[in-house]
């Protein structure tokens, strides 16, 4: 891969690893991972976040096209979009592979 196209990469993925960088952010999309959309009320109870909070989280989830909001009558319902974080596994899955080989390489060269 070019270089040009690990920093598109890059660029593409780092909206997803930095929403993924928070406690809060990561626990909400664990709920929301059973697949079944969740209005803001039902993410915040039980929770110590306000609504406000867990909206400010959802909007940083949705900007990184994580989750997408379904209207259902005067309420918002979030749901997750697997797609961006199989994306993410792919580009991981893909850097650790080359880090495997460079780390096979030096062990060659080390050893002999």
């Amino acid at each position: 891969m070019s270089t040009r196209t690990r920093s598109r990469h890059s660029r593409t993925h780092a909206p997803v690893f930095a929403a993924l960088g928070d406690d809060t952010r990561l626990t909400l999309v664990k709920t929301l991972a059973g697949g079944e959309p969740f209005s803001i009320s039902r993410l915040a109870a039980g929770s110590r976040l306000t609504r406000q909070a867990i909206t400010k989280h959802l909007h940083v989830l949705e900007r990184a096209g994580l989750v997408h909001s379904i209207r259902r009558g005067r309420e918002n319902h979030f749901a997750l979009d697997p797609a961006p974080l199989e994306q993410a596994k792919g580009y991981l899955d893909f850097v650790s592979a080359q880090w495997d080989e460079a780390l096979s390489r030096l062990k060659t060269f080390v050893e002999h």
